[in-house]
């Protein structure tokens, strides 16, 4: 068994209240765990209204899989124009860990 985890480093973009943010974060943690059956959740930052850490995280019998479905929703982000992704760092347990 594998499991990775992302973690997504988010400045957002205009956004003026903890109310605007939640209002850009929830639908992209809604997308990623509807799209790639990931389990997702904002990991940081929470007190900071322009800034968003969101933590991905996958179980595959197979490494590469696990890979393939974290690219994926990295490159999801990178598709929000509302959001500009300031870093991306993945993790890996396997078996031997």
């Amino acid at each position: 068994m594998y499991v990775g985890a992302l973690e997504l480093d988010l400045l957002l973009g205009d956004v003026q209240s903890l109310k605007q943010k939640r209002a850009v974060v929830r639908p992209l943690v809604s997308e990623l765990r509807r799209r790639f059956d990931v389990a997702v959740a904002e990991v940081g930052e929470h007190d900071l209204y322009r800034r968003a850490v969101v933590g991905v995280s996958a179980v595959s019998a197979e490494a590469g899989q696990v890979r393939e479905i974290l690219d994926a929703c990295e490159r999801a982000v990178v598709g929000h124009p509302e959001l500009e992704l300031l870093s991306a760092r993945q993790r890996m347990l396997g078996p031997e860990d």
